[in-house]
């Protein structure tokens, strides 16, 4: 093996916490995927509607919101979801607070509207000369995810919230675990969270990329995306942690690409050249043949731009791999997105199946590729799971299985 072989190691993945509209945990949503298809997008419920908000969202079911809002009534909702997807994969790899007391932990997570300053009816009350509860500043200053995570399972390995729009979460990922491989931590909490709110809502609005209806990812008829949230965070283990733990890896963290194209702020450069040089870069990093690629889990998004890019990039490079969008099933998350991808992804390794790309019926003759339509069995060790963010902006984790450490 050479040197630069042992710099770069496979990072096991131990545990995942994943809640989202497609279910509140990892398990709900292959139900969802692979069962019964449904998708859970309705009108706005938790902001005032007016007539112009006529475009779905994909909600967190509302039992499960009871839930983490009672248990975190302190923090925001986008730090709520991440604090409970951290509990989730804790339980999933069989870790609690006290055994990682003794271990450097570090945590990573991607947000956007997360990353919020102040409320809005705050901004409000003081634009109009009153003067505004302050609690609700408060409650934001301690809503930086990855604090809030470090503060409340007491860890003190690095920490970082990662803001880089809709990649996010997979950036996050990649962080963690090149801390883990340059020896910054033995174990890393890493993913994205985001909620819904009125101001991304009215945003994405007035950019005229909302689909009025369910969104149709590379479908001839797309015509924008479909709003979510949620959150997933992965819990990765240093080589040596999971050999003394004993911990079975559901999957690894083998590499990881950023790359940017300095295009426009909310376009991706029309020949995809910054993605396919993420593509690349994560495959250096993982030294993994493109052939042993099983499947794509595409950024997806349903818009005209976003879709074109994806489709004749993955024709080119990957021309008889499989690939999908889940966003049919989850919507945008935004700055979770990336995470909840990653997530269902190592899913899908282990079940050596993936499910029907929601949305997609009618193929596009503009496209030179098309996602799959019904599910599939899957041939291969690993999958690629990109994002392509505003600001020109891609990332891609190369997700294996059956390594050997």
């Amino acid at each position: 093996m050479d040197d630069d072989m042992i710099n770069r190691p496979p990072i096991p993945v131990t545990g995942i916490g994943c809640i989202c509209a497609a279910g509140d945990d990892l398990n709900a949503c292959l139900t969802t995927l692979y069962e019964n298809h449904e998708c859970r997008h309705s009108c706005p419920t938790r902001f005032p509607k007016t007539d112009e908000m006529s475009c779905p969202v994909f909600e967190v079911n509302a039992t499960a919101l009871s839930h983490i809002n009672r248990e975190n009534r302190s923090v925001t909702l986008t730090t709520s979801l991440a604090l409970e997807a951290t509990s989730q994969a804790l339980e999933n790899a069989g870790w609690s607070a006290r055994s990682l007391a003794n271990r450097r932990v570090g945590v990573c997570v991607g947000t956007t509207v997360g990353a919020t300053i102040i409320s809005e009816s705050t901004y409000y009350q003081w634009r109009a000369g009153q003067h505004p509860d302050i609690r609700p500043m408060i409650r934001n200053f301690y809503s930086n995810p990855a604090s809030a995570i470090a503060r409340h399972f007491d860890l003190t390995g690095p920490c970082q919230t990662v803001v880089n729009a809709c990649a996010s979460g997979t950036d996050a990922i990649g962080i963690a675990a090149s801390w883990i491989r340059y020896g910054l931590c033995d174990i890393a909490l890493a993913g994205g969270a985001d909620e819904l709110s009125r101001i991304s809502y009215m945003g994405f609005m007035s950019l005229k990329i909302m689909d009025p209806g369910p969104c149709r990812p590379f479908d001839k008829d797309r015509n924008g995306l479909n709003l979510g949230e949620g959150a997933a965070i992965l819990l990765l283990e240093s080589p040596d942690v999971n050999r003394s733990s004993g911990n079975r890896p559901r999957s690894f963290v083998m590499g990881y690409g950023s790359a940017n194209d300095a295009w426009r702020m909310t376009a991706s450069r029309p020949d995809g050249k910054g993605l396919v040089s993420a593509i690349n870069q994560a495959l250096r990093d993982s030294h993994a043949d493109l052939n042993q690629v099983a499947f794509v889990n595409c950024h997806g998004t349903g818009t005209r731009d976003n879709d074109r890019v994806e489709a004749h990039v993955l024709a080119d490079m990957l021309p008889r791999v499989p690939y999908l969008s889940t966003k049919g099933y989850t919507g945008h998350t935004l700055g979770a997105a990336g995470a909840i991808e990653a997530a269902l992804s190592v899913a899908c390794l282990e079940k050596g199946l993936i499910p029907s790309s929601a949305g997609f019926e009618t193929p596009d003759p503009d496209l030179p590729s098309h996602p799959v339509a019904t599910s599939r069995p899957i041939h291969g060790n690993i999958a690629l799971s990109q994002s392509l963010a505003f600001g020109g902006h891609n990332a891609v984790l190369i997700i294996g299985k059956e390594m050997s450490l």
